[in-house]
C-alpha cells in the first residue's frame, strides 16, 4: 500500500512538473500574443490617423499641383500666345485647361479668340498646331536635366502647314527661343533658302542622287558674330536649288 502511494505522488509531481513547463510555454506564447496585439493596435491606429487625414492631404496635393504648374503654364501661354499673334498676325490668345485626376496634372490647350473658345486641331490648315507644338516642345525640352540630356531639337518640315511668307518670322522666333534657351536646333524645310537663311548660323542642300545617294552641300556657314541673334546655333536643310 505504502508502494503504492509514493508511486502516485511521483506521478502526480511529474505531471505536475509538465504542466509547469506548460504554463511557462504557455505563459511566453501569451506574453508575445500580446505583444503583437498592441503592436497591430497601434499600427491600426496609426494608418486610421492617416486614412482619416488622407483626403485633406490629397486636396493640398491638389492645390500645390495647381499653384507649381499654375505659374510655368501662365508663362507657357503667354509664350504661345506671343507666337501665335506674331506669326500669324491674328489677335488670338492660348489658354490651358488645367485638371487633377488620379494625382496627375492633365493640360489641354485650346484657343480663343474674342472670348470664344476654338479646337486647335481645327482651322488655319494646321498652321496653329505646327506652331504650339514647336513650343511645347522647346518649353519640354528646356525642362530637362542637362546633364543628362543634350539640347538639341530636330523640327521635320514643321513650317509645312504655313504661307511662303509667314515662314520667316516662324523661323525668327524659333531662333530667339532657341537663343534664349541655349538650344541646337537642326530646321528641315522644302521652302527657299532665302526664307530662313538670316537666321540660321548654317544652311546645308540636300539633293538626291541616283549613282552615290543623297548628297548634302553647305550652302552658307556664318559666324555668330553676324548673325542677328549671337551663338544661335541651327541648321537648315532643303532639297530646293
Amino acid at each position: 500500500m505504502e508502494l503504492t502511494e509514493q508511486e502516485d505522488w511521483r506521478a502526480l509531481a511529474r505531471e505536475r512538473q509538465e504542466l509547469t513547463r506548460r504554463l511557462d510555454r504557455l505563459s511566453g506564447v501569451a506574453e508575445g500574443r500580446v505583444r503583437e496585439f498592441l503592436s497591430a493596435r497601434d499600427t491600426l491606429a496609426t494608418v486610421t490617423e492617416f486614412l482619416d487625414m488622407s483626403p485633406r492631404v490629397a486636396a493640398r496635393l491638389e492645390e500645390l499641383t495647381r499653384e507649381l504648374f499654375g505659374a510655368v503654364l501662365d508663362e507657357v501661354e503667354t509664350d504661345l500666345t506671343h507666337a501665335v499673334r506674331e506669326i500669324l498676325g491674328q489677335d488670338r490668345k492660348v489658354v490651358s485647361r488645367r485638371d487633377v485626376k488620379n494625382n496627375r496634372l492633365h493640360i489641354e490647350f485650346e484657343m480663343e479668340q474674342d472670348g470664344r473658345a476654338e479646337d486647335i486641331l481645327t482651322g488655319q490648315g494646321g498652321s496653329v498646331c505646327n506652331i504650339l507644338s514647336v513650343g511645347l516642345r522647346l518649353i519640354a525640352l528646356s525642362q530637362l536635366d542637362p546633364a543628362a540630356h543634350r539640347p538639341f531639337l530636330v523640327l521635320d518640315e514643321q513650317d509645312c502647314w504655313l504661307r511662303p511668307d509667314l515662314v520667316p518670322g516662324f523661323v525668327r522666333l524659333i531662333a530667339a527661343i532657341a537663343e534664349r534657351l541655349d538650344l541646337q536646333v537642326l530646321y528641315i524645310s522644302h521652302h527657299p533658302v532665302d526664307h530662313f537663311a538670316n537666321h540660321a548660323r548654317r544652311v546645308f542642300a540636300l539633293r538626291p542622287g541616283r549613282e552615290n545617294g543623297p548628297r548634302l552641300d553647305i550652302l552658307s556657314e556664318r559666324p555668330a558674330a553676324v548673325l542677328d541673334l549671337p551663338g544661335f546655333a541651327v541648321a537648315a536643310a532643303t532639297d530646293t536649288e
